[in-house]
């Protein structure tokens, strides 16, 4: 008779102890200790249409009153800031997995308190982007959370037809021109009626807009955006 698979996993706690991603001090039960968790920069009251924080939710904050966009809510659980934002890039820039899973174990509760899509999109890379890097830091963290949250992933469908330019090195009106006509769907069944699109960090939106865009014209009558992480303007403040 075989062990349990909980036998195994805690034969490697004893023998490999978890040690915390960001402090590398013992982990509290996961790969994050007590300090770090308690230190984590929560978005917990934010615009439901940009996801920049405010005193209190509200379903549109002063840049968004009037300002038509393609998605209809967007969910960022953390402020892009420590220790969110080492992880982050830890995960985006140096393929630690090990940094997205946890991420994604952390934003799950709060993905499940949003409106339930029938579907997660990944936001995906150029292929020539994919080849450089080897993975994809959004289907990383969409993985996790479609098995948290089960949740049919489709990270097929849509795709990136265009190599453009790193939107963090352009101006609010050059990064809409350098994503038109970036993003194409791939022939296959009818898109659910409700998707959300995931991505590890959300700074303008200009990225996830022109991907919503796409699915809408696809007849997706609902997009969501689920993001980790928000970046905060130029000042630091919303």
């Amino acid at each position: 008779m075989n062990p349990p698979r909980d036998f195994f996993t805690a034969l490697g706690r004893v023998l490999l102890p978890l040690r915390c991603l960001v402090c590398r001090s013992p982990g509290d039960g996961d790969d994050l200790c007590a300090a770090c968790r308690a230190g984590l920069p929560w978005n917990t009251a934010a615009c439901a249409r940009c996801a920049l924080p405010l005193p209190r939710p509200a379903p549109r904050c002063g840049r968004c009153v009037g300002l038509a966009v393609p998605f209809a809510a967007s969910r960022a659980v953390f402020l892009y800031q420590p220790p969110v934002n080492g992880l982050l890039r830890r995960l985006k820039f140096h393929a630690d997995l090990a940094a997205g899973r946890l991420l994604a174990a952390l934003a799950a509760p709060a993905f499940a308190g949003a409106p339930r899509p029938a579907a997660l999109l990944p936001l995906p890379l150029h292929h020539r982007r994919l080849r450089q890097r080897g993975y994809d830091q959004a289907l990383e963290l969409a993985r996790p959370l479609g098995r948290a949250l089960a949740l049919p992933l489709l990270d097929t469908r849509l795709q990136r037809r265009r190599h453009t330019a790193p939107q963090s090195e352009l101006g609010a009106k050059a990064r809409q021109a350098n994503l038109r006509g970036a993003f194409v769907l791939a022939p296959g069944p009818p898109l659910p009626a409700h998707v959300a699109l995931v991505d590890d960090v959300m700074t303008t939106g200009a990225t996830l807009a022109e991907a919503a865009r796409v699915l809408r014209r696809a007849g997706v009558a609902r997009v969501d955006v689920w993001v980790l992480a928000r970046a905060l303007p130029p000042g630091g403040r919303p």
